[in-house]
């Protein structure tokens, strides 16, 4: 019965580590632009757009005792201040979203 017991346990952990093998793997984020670089001006509007707008959001919430929740907020998934006019909505919501997240960060940490 030990025998049977102790297998199992083997070809349980074989399997689970198998597993763990085929987790997916991304590849990490573009780094940033070099200094000096001009971004295009959807881009700019983006960045300045989520960086304001997250530093005036993390600054309420620690004000309100609010936890520290960025991507909870309305501003986070609604990305407000696209003009269709500059380009599509797809690049314009990523970079809002992550300009906001360090706006948000320097405005409820009060850097």
């Amino acid at each position: 019965m030990k025998a049977k017991n102790l297998v199992l346990v083997a070809a349980s952990s074989l399997l689970l580590f198998a597993g763990l093998g085929c987790a997916p793997r991304y590849a990490p984020p573009p780094p940033p632009p070099p200094p000096g670089a001009q971004l295009p001006p959807l881009l700019q509007l983006a960045d300045h757009n989520g960086f304001d707008t997250g530093r005036a959001d993390g600054a309420r919430d620690v004000e309100q005792g609010i936890p520290y929740s960025p991507r909870r907020t309305r501003a986070y998934h609604d990305t407000p201040g696209y003009d269709p006019q500059l380009g599509p909505p797809g690049p314009y919501r990523n970079a809002f979203r992550n300009s906001y997240l360090r706006g948000y960060d320097r405005g409820y940490h009060r850097g």
